[in-house]
């Protein structure tokens, strides 16, 4: 892999290792699971309705949301630099019957071949995972046609989003596996807001999704304390 690609080898091998797990409601993926509904809905809300739109899916993993993009109507691609669970992502649209598109290619490659080709593009649980953040929203940007929409999910970096999402969700409920995020790497609203604003996008909204994890469900919430979505929109 060359080395100006905007990835962290060691993330690659982490997801590598789970990607049998992906599909799995019971196993590690579990809250991916348990969240994708209401990240799916702010998404169709965000996107004015997601029937007939082109949407990228940037990190996609197992295609958990790429499928749910499809299922809406979209018309969805995911892409991701994981090989392993890219092959799952195919094996299970095969098992399901959901027809996306996955390649292996960086967000900005893909921008250098198809700029200004989506009408959606998301990237969700995946900026507090790469080197360079700014970076892949910029690609994100690019990636994006005029009058498009963007939505990025990430984590916010506070002493709560440290107690629940590391602490709580690796240590002590043994919920996600332990060196899963990097507190270091999680993002505060304002810097992704400023990162957006500097890709050319708009800053329109923002959402928290709170987590249940005893009851293993989740829904959107005002408070965007730890886990948080961000509506952007690409100029006209």
């Amino acid at each position: 892999m060359s080395s100006n690609v905007n990835v962290d080898p060691g993330e690659i091998s982490r997801f590598e290792k789970m990607a049998a797990t992906w599909w799995d409601p019971r196993g590690e993926m579990g809250p991916l699971h348990s969240i994708n509904p209401p990240r799916v809905r702010y998404i169709e809300q965000c996107a004015g309705g997601l029937k007939g739109k082109k949407a990228l899916d940037v990190g996609c993993g197992g295609g958990i949301l790429t499928e749910a993009l499809v299922a809406k109507g979209a018309d969805a691609t995911g892409i991701d630099l994981a090989e392993a669970s890219l092959e799952v992502a195919k094996l299970h649209g095969l098992e399901s019957g959901i027809k996306a598109n996955y390649q292996n290619i960086p967000a900005e490659e893909l921008a250098r071949q198809q700029p200004e080709s989506f009408d959606l593009v998301c990237c969700l649980e995946m900026l507090e995972h790469v080197p360079a953040p700014a970076q892949t929203i910029k690609a994100c940007a690019q990636l994006t046609v005029p009058g498009g929409t963007v939505v990025f999910s990430t984590i916010n970096r506070n002493p709560k989003a440290y107690a629940l999402t590391i602490l709580g969700a690796e240590y002590v409920m043994n919920l996600i596996p332990r060196g899963t995020h990097d507190y270091a790497k999680f993002i505060r609203p304002s810097e992704l807001a400023q990162w957006a604003r500097e890709a050319g996008l708009e800053v329109v909204a923002m959402k928290g999704i709170r987590y249940n994890p005893l009851l293993k469900t989740a829904s959107l919430a005002d408070d965007v304390d730890v886990n948080y979505l961000m509506h952007c929109r690409k100029p006209a």
